[in-house]
Parts: structure tokens; sequence; C-alpha cells
């Protein structure tokens, strides 16, 4: 495994992410156990979570599963930097009492000693608002997380789904406040079929040292081999999946990015993952098996090397959006 400096911190974190959004829903605690015992015995030492996956009456069970995991052995805890979020609503109906979800000052102090309770730790390593919120100004925001950190329950603080003015916002403020490090992590849709956080929020992130976590890395499986495993009759296609598959165009753009990848002799879920590797400014792509095999595939990804022939070939198949401003100004 490779490691990298999380953005401008100290912080060492393995080049892939575990994402854990799978546990619980589909994938049941013994096998969530194993993907996590498996990663671990890998070098991945950076995990992801949310307080609200698990989803529906459930929220709050994936952090149950992790903790029960961290459980079995002292020194599990010790090796994992883990990450977790606050803003969804945590009402099994979705229907939310006041101050029970977003940034307010009040539920964040609520979610975290939820959130640790659940993950039967003492503290947060990276402590991410899943959201912005309009309705709390950063000034609060950045009061709360002070206070967890002079406690001890949160060391970083990570933003996830922040549009590039909202990062210079936020880290601005946090300057402003003094003794505040600011966001130190951001959390975007990334991946060769949407590059559109390349105008904007990559590059906000670079320019105040955040690291990117590419979310959805293989776009909902559009990046994995759909077509294929398609023709194959060993997928159905569903979801955000479905619904691009049946525009031609995309379905063309999927087609040839699965013939490029089969003239080069590699697979295209490993193929896409690699490709976020190579690009500025980011920490580590989310990966979030439902199966072992699934995480065998993924760490492959990190030792691939890919040609320049093959680099280009892919900004062809899917070109990305070019720089800020030029990219809409010109």
């Amino acid at each position: 495994m490779e490691y990298t400096q999380l953005g401008r911190t100290g912080l060492k974190v393995s080049r892939l992410v575990l994402g854990t959004m799978n546990f619980g829903p589909q994938t049941d605690e013994a096998d969530s156990h194993a993907i996590m015992d498996a990663a671990l015995d890998a070098g991945i030492n950076f995990f992801d979570t949310a307080n609200v996956y698990g989803w529906g009456e459930n929220k709050g069970r994936t952090e149950e599963i992790i903790g029960s995991w961290f459980a079995k052995s002292g020194d599990r805890r010790d090796k994992v930097v883990l990450a977790t979020k606050v803003y969804g609503n945590m009402g099994a109906d979705g229907a939310a009492w006041p101050n029970h979800d977003k940034l307010s000052a009040l539920n964040i102090r609520r979610a975290v000693d939820a959130s640790l309770k659940r993950l039967r730790t003492d503290h947060i390593d990276v402590y991410q608002f899943h959201h912005i919120d309009r309705n709390t100004p950063f000034d609060e925001i950045w009061q709360a997380i002070d206070v967890l950190v002079q406690q001890g329950k949160v060391l970083y603080a990570g933003s996830s789904n922040f549009p590039g003015y909202k990062i210079a916002q936020a880290n601005e403020i946090a300057a402003r406040r003094g003794g505040t490090i600011g966001l130190v992590s951001e959390q975007c849709l990334y991946n060769l079929f949407e590059r559109r956080a390349e105008m904007e929020v990559i590059p906000a992130a670079q320019e105040y040292g955040l690291g990117v976590i590419p979310w959805s890395p293989l776009h909902g499986g559009l990046l994995g081999g759909v077509l294929k495993k398609e023709a194959e009759g060993r997928r159905r296609t569903s979801g955000r999946a479905a619904e691009t598959l049946a525009d031609p165009e995309a379905r063309a753009r999927i087609q040839a990015y699965e013939d490029l990848l089969d003239k080069h002799g590699l697979e295209p879920g490993e193929a896409a993952l690699a490709w976020l590797l190579t690009r500025p400014g980011v920490t580590g792509p989310i990966v979030g098996p439902r199966t072992a095999g699934q995480l065998e595939s993924a760490l492959r990804a990190v030792e691939l090397e890919l040609s320049e022939e093959l680099l280009a070939g892919l900004d062809e198949v899917f070109p990305g959006p070019g720089p800020s401003p030029e990219a809409f100004a010109w």
C-alpha cells in the first residue's frame, strides 16, 4: 500500500479509502468485519463512514458495525484513521425535530457524542460536514469544532459536497478566527465520467491545502465494465447507471471506454481507480466493497501504472472541462 499526507496536515493516510456505506444495508456484520480485516491487512488505514449510513430505520447501523469491529481488539482503533460525517437528519421517519440535523453548534455537539458511542471510540480523526448548511455561519461551526478539538473528541475537520467558494469561505473564516486549522479535506463526486470538480472544487482544495477524497469513483458501476457484464448476463443495471445508459451518446462513450481498456488488457474498474490516483490533489478514492473480492480488485489499482497513451485515450473518451475560468469564461 502507498501512503500520502492528508492535504497540508501531518496525517499519513493510505491511497485507497475504505468506504463503509454498504455495511449494514447490503453487507452483514460478519462480512463487514471480514472486509475491514482484509483492508487493514492490505495496509488501508483510512476508513470513511457517516452517521446516517444504514439509512431509514437503521441510520447509525454502519457506525455500530465499525464500533463492534474496533471492540474486538485494542490495536484496531489505533491503526485506523477514522472519518465520519455530520449533517443528515437522524430521524427514522425522515422528519427531523428542530436542531437534530445540519450544522448548528447544538446539533454538532449532539451528533458527535452519538457517533462516538456507536463507534465505541473516544475520538474521531476527521469529522466531516456532509453538506453545506446555508443557515449556520462558519463562525458558529468553527466555535463548535474548536470545543470538540479542545475536548479531544475531534482532531481534524473536513467537508463533503462543498462548492469551491464554500471551501474558500470556510477556511478564510477559520484563518480570521485564529487557532483553527480549518478544513483539511474535501470529499466530492469525482471520476472519469464526472469531472466537473476540476473546474472549481479541486483548484480550491489545492489552494487551501485540502486533500481530495473522491466518492463514487466508478460512477455507480458505470466505469466498472458494466456493458460487458450486461452482455454476459452478470449484471442488471439500475438507478443512475440505467438512467445514464438510456442515453445513446453516454452509452457510446462507455462502450468506447471499455473497448479502449480491453485493447490495453486492463480491467475497467481498476483502471478508473488508477486514473484517479494520477490526478493532482487527489489523496485517494473511496472504495465501497460489498464483498472481499471487490476489495481485492480495488487493491490492484494502487499498483497499476497507466501509460501516457492510455491516459490520452481516456481524455479523448471523457474530456475534462479544462482549466478554470477558461472552461466557462472563454
